[in-house]
């Protein structure tokens, strides 16, 4: 069995201990190793080369040396892992952020899912494109390109003039771009298409001229939402054209028969089992005044049983903002679920967006038991289950409210420090009244809904007025 040694502090060291005990059939042998720090989570790389001693040795009584297959450190080491792994000789890698997190951690590693795969493309939706400039185009197509856009539909609009169409498409095709035209006149998708359009929206059995006319690939759509003959005759006469298509039977939004619409895509598939299919999300995560993220989960699950090919999505609505994001996120949980035919659990935090999971990975007796091993006075901030917890050496509250708190921590006349408090407890009520998991020194997680870059934690952080000083 492969040998893990944890690398851990003086305070949570009891804790990782249990964790450890708890993990049911573990693959692992393994040693927890305080290394002489107050807070496991501020370790860094050069002081864990400074402290503990190569090679990695586990000495039991009656039994001979046992050397690391593994260094397991806190998730928020500082610091350059690759270089002590060549330093000790075995992988050096960070484990999650919470102790409690460590199952879920072995867990997701054993499962091995990519979630860079996925099987459904996004079309987002330009709605405005005739009021933007080419440049304006360019710069919103970048920007949903990035969060996950695989083709940039520009929609024109009803009696509105599109006269820099070609031009739009074109700059869109030069940035490496494949592009959509999404219109009810037809000589508007006939100059998309010969522009170098690579799909048009949409088409019924009635336009199908247009097909004949451009290399575009044409989205197929009834004449009527609720005319599923006429999508059929359009799907036959594009399949006898040998001819590539989407087919889309349109969503409609709540409570205008969302599930009957739902019900037509099903019947298209039962009909044809290979066709591809496109659902028009928009009407819904638009139209739906609640968490966009949520939604998007959903519909993108009832998509991939569908084996959709594609969705069309749109930024509109400000609640509606990263409906792009949310969707990719969603297309790959989804088919990492198909995939591993397993419910689209514990891949992944991304649209987990408002709550988590698991809030309060520590009880108020656990947190009770490390405030009582506290020997210094800076303040520690801990949520559970029952509220926000402040302590150091002189003292462990406990409340619901930052503003019923503050006053017990006197420090008015320590600006700094109180400014540093005031942050911490803010968010840590937003965390316990939301039900979000609340780290100290960090930002809460808002999953895909914020874009927040990815922090290098192999860079040395100097020290400032947190926790960090309590260290060495």
């Amino acid at each position: 069995m492969e040998h893990i040694v944890f690398l851990t502090g003086h305070l949570a060291r009891a804790a990782l201990e249990r964790v450890l005990q708890g993990i049911d059939d573990a693959p692992f042998t393994w040693e927890v190793r305080d290394i002489g720090v107050q807070v496991a989570a501020l370790m860094t790389a050069d002081m864990i080369r400074r402290r503990v001693a190569a090679p990695v040795l586990t000495e039991r009584e009656g039994e001979p040396p046992r050397r690391a297959d593994r260094i397991l450190v806190p998730g928020r080491c500082r610091g350059d892992l690759d270089a002590l792994t060549q330093h000790y000789g075995v992988p050096v890698v960070r484990g999650p952020e919470e102790l409690k997190d460590l199952p879920g951690f072995f867990h997701r590693a054993a499962r091995r899912v990519d979630l860079s795969r996925y099987e459904i493309a996004i079309f987002a939706e330009i709605v405005d494109a005739p009021r933007l400039t080419v440049r304006e185009t360019v710069e919103r197509a970048r920007a949903l390109a990035a969060d996950g856009a695989n083709v940039i539909d520009l929609g024109c609009l009803p009696a509105t003039r599109f006269a820099h169409l070609e031009t739009s498409v074109r700059a869109l095709k030069a940035e490496g771009l494949r592009v959509s035209v999404d219109s009810l006149d037809t000589a508007e998708l006939l100059r998309g298409g010969h522009a170098g359009a690579d799909y048009l929206l949409s088409l019924t059995a009635d336009t199908l001229w247009v097909a004949d006319e451009v290399a575009s690939t044409p989205v197929l759509i009834p004449r009527q939402p609720a005319d599923e003959a006429s999508l059929v005759e359009a799907i036959e006469g594009m399949r006898a054209r040998g001819r590539a298509f989407l087919a889309d039977a349109i969503l409609d939004p709540l409570p205008f028969g969302l599930t009957a619409s739902l019900c037509r895509y099903q019947r298209l598939r039962e009909r044809f089992a290979d066709a591809p299919i496109m659902m028009g999300v928009g009407n819904v995560t638009e139209l739906t005044e609640a968490d966009t993220s949520g939604i998007n989960a959903i519909l993108l699950g009832i998509a991939s049983e569908l084996r959709a090919s594609a969705i069309l999505t749109t930024q509109v609505s400000a609640h509606a903002r990263r409906a792009v994001r949310e969707a990719d996120w969603a297309r790959r949980i989804m088919h990492a679920a198909c995939t591993t035919h397993s419910l689209p659990k514990g891949f992944g935090d991304a649209l987990m967006t408002v709550h988590a999971r698991h809030p309060f990975p520590d009880t108020p007796e656990e947190i009770a038991q490390t405030a009582s091993a506290v020997r210094d006075p800076n303040f520690r901030v801990q949520v559970s289950a029952q509220g926000i917890h402040v302590y150091n050496r002189d003292s462990h509250r406990l409340g619901q409210d930052a503003f019923a708190l503050w006053p017990q921590l006197q420090l008015q006349h320590d600006a700094p420090h109180a400014f540093y408090m005031g942050v911490e407890l803010a968010r840590a009520e937003i965390a316990w009244r939301l039900g979000k998991r609340y780290v100290q020194d960090q930002p809460l997680d808002w999953g895909c809904a914020l874009e927040q870059p990815a922090e290098d934690l192999a860079a040395w952080c100097a020290p400032g007025t947190t926790l960090r000083a309590v260290n060495e």
